[in-house]
């Protein structure tokens, strides 16, 4: 017999516990979240509601890392304490994909490491830099954020960096970056800082292992192009 889920907001909880949460749909998974709606606005239809602006925008349940809370109380029925519900929902995300990633981290497999850092970085509305601090056997000392920029540009200090590196001791750096637009293409002002960055690392024996662009889960690694 088919279900009728329509307009009721205990369905999807009762089609949970009989079918299990393969059989909902990502309204219904939603509704569930939200538990409650309006008077004239059951949970399931506020759901729909939701991820109607994910059709709007094209970036489908990406939708729920980039709205904000602001953007999110705005919908009839969506209060501050189901607005931190959902954004809790994108965080979870973000963190269940870097705990599946962090068993084959190798920091010397770019694949590795853009899989590890993908979810926290390509949904950043802001340009986000990251250097990644190692020793001798290229394990992880610290990561140390350089530089938030705005949308198209990031101020990148070489200075900084290597201040960062001789107060860690690290042996070796990569640098990480994403680029709000999607496309992981470098630009040449990207190439230009990454090759100053790696003469000088080569100058203090501390020496530049790489420099990944992390797009729209995409990434391109400028050692395995050959730009570094």
């Amino acid at each position: 017999m088919k279900l009728n889920t329509s307009g009721n907001p205990d369905l999807p909880y009762e089609k949970f516990l009989s079918l299990g949460p393969c059989s909902l749909s990502e309204a219904e998974l939603l509704a569930i979240i939200l538990r409650t709606g309006t008077r004239n606005c059951p949970a399931l239809k506020l759901a729909e509601q939701i991820l109607s602006l994910s059709a709007k925008s094209r970036r489908g349940l990406n939708l729920l890392h980039h709205i904000s809370l602001k953007e999110l109380m705005e919908i009839p029925g969506i209060g501050e304490v189901k607005a931190v519900k959902i954004k809790c929902i994108a965080e979870l995300a973000t963190r269940m994909s870097k705990e599946r990633a962090a068993s084959s981290l190798r920091f010397n497999l770019p694949d590795t490491v853009a899989e590890y850092y993908m979810e926290s970085m390509r949904h950043q509305e802001k340009e986000i830099v990251l250097l990644l601090l190692l020793d001798n056997k290229l394990n992880l000392i610290e990561e140390y954020m350089v530089s938030i920029g705005t949308v198209n540009a990031s101020l990148v200090s070489a200075r900084e960096i290597f201040i960062q590196a001789l107060k860690y001791r690290a042996c070796h750096l990569m640098l990480l970056h994403n680029h709000p637009s999607g496309d992981p293409n470098p630009s040449n002002q990207d190439i230009l800082i990454t090759q100053k960055i790696k003469k000088a690392g080569e100058l203090m024996d501390i020496p530049l292992i790489d420099h990944i662009i992390v797009g729209d889960g995409c990434y391109i690694s400028l050692k395995e192009e050959h730009l570094i």
